[in-house]
């Protein structure tokens, strides 16, 4: 079925300093919307963007029926405007929706709602080397109706807002061995609302103990590592790059992906594997450099500087010629257009 995008715009703002704008709070003038009824999507809109009017009984707000996507836009050294591996991103929203019990989007539709949007709303993309515009795809159950049921009705939605550095230091992190996130059979390879929701109380007990945020261990051992707040959990020891492996409780993160696609091309040895809070306890009492960041979309990479274990504090290689530095300058070069596309990431506007 064809999904014709209407367009109502509305004159820009006239924005110069996207900079000072604190992160996801200003949204850019316009924001895409389609409604799922009757088994099918309709009213397929680009529009000024605006509040929403839901009914109180719309399931969404009772049983958590909630996906999202993070994606980001950038401004290439020629000019144009890239979304960077939006294939990617529809695959892994695709997958969301189907555990959730939601209907999928159309790959089109999806591709084209976010071209419109990021298209007329194109000024907002950052021009400083460290800025892009976030690009949030999200759906919603809609049906008025109280009752544990999967929903018939949907709003999938796209706004926008530009972003720059997420975090401005390098972070402390506890290692979480009471708390977990996810387990083996549940939603936690999953971008859904209740994922997040669930971590806030964990997360805020570790800030209260002076930590920025949590590593996340497994439900069975509390052992091994598995994510950091928003991103992935990445090490590089001993010349190699270590993450855990993708499993059902991890979210397959396109900033992983990426940053493992580019260490192998350089010719670093790449393991996905368990790794325990035991096996860094021994690397940093050996005296090993320890290279510990999180990958994001929203964070790209963000060192650890510290890790909490227990009681004790670790200290981690986080000087300017750390090899996650490096990786994430080759990352930079290739969204921005610096560097060659071989692997057909980007998608320029």
């Amino acid at each position: 079925m064809e999904h014709t995008i209407s367009i109502k715009s509305q004159a820009e703002r006239k924005v110069t300093d996207t900079k000072s704008l604190p992160f996801g709070k200003i949204p850019t003038e316009h924001m895409f919307i389609a409604e799922y009824k009757n088994g099918e999507w309709h009213n397929a809109q680009v529009v000024p963007f605006h509040d929403l009017t839901l009914s109180p009984l719309a399931l969404c707000l009772h049983y958590g029926q909630t996906v999202f996507e993070g994606m980001k836009a950038f401004m290439t050294e020629d000019g144009h405007i890239n979304i960077f591996r939006m294939d990617k991103h529809y695959e892994r929203f695709i997958k969301s929706l189907h555990r959730m019990c939601m209907p999928p989007v159309p790959q089109k539709l999806f591709t084209n709602a976010i071209h419109q949007l990021v298209q007329l709303d194109g000024d907002w993309v950052p021009r400083e080397a460290d800025g892009s515009l976030y690009v949030r795809p999200f759906m919603i159950a809609t049906e008025d109706r109280i009752g544990v049921k999967v929903s018939e009705e949907y709003l999938f939605m796209v706004v926008c807002s530009p972003a720059f550095q997420y975090y401005a230091k390098p972070l402390k992190v506890k290692v979480e061995t009471n708390f977990v996130r996810a387990a083996e059979g549940g939603t936690g390879n999953a971008k859904c609302g209740g994922n997040y929701g669930g971590a806030f109380y964990p997360t805020q007990l570790a800030r209260e103990a002076g930590y920025d945020q949590v590593l996340w261990t497994d439900s069975v051992h509390n052992e091994f590592i598995e994510e950091s707040g928003t991103m992935n959990a990445m090490f590089f020891i001993d010349n190699v790059l270590v993450t855990p492996q993708l499993s059902g409780t991890i979210l397959d993160g396109v900033t992983r992906d990426s940053l493992l696609t580019i260490a192998a091309a350089k010719g670093i040895t790449v393991e996905e594997r368990q790794i325990s809070y035991e096996e860094l306890i021994r690397a940093f009492e050996a005296g090993k450099r320890v290279e510990a960041f999180g990958a994001g979309t929203a964070a790209v990479v963000a060192p650890i500087e510290i890790i909490a274990i227990g009681h004790k504090e670790y200290k981690c290689y986080i000087e300017p010629d750390a090899m996650m530095y490096q990786l994430q300058k080759e990352l930079f070069n290739i969204r921005k257009g610096v560097t060659a596309d071989t692997n057909k990431w980007n998608y320029i506007i």
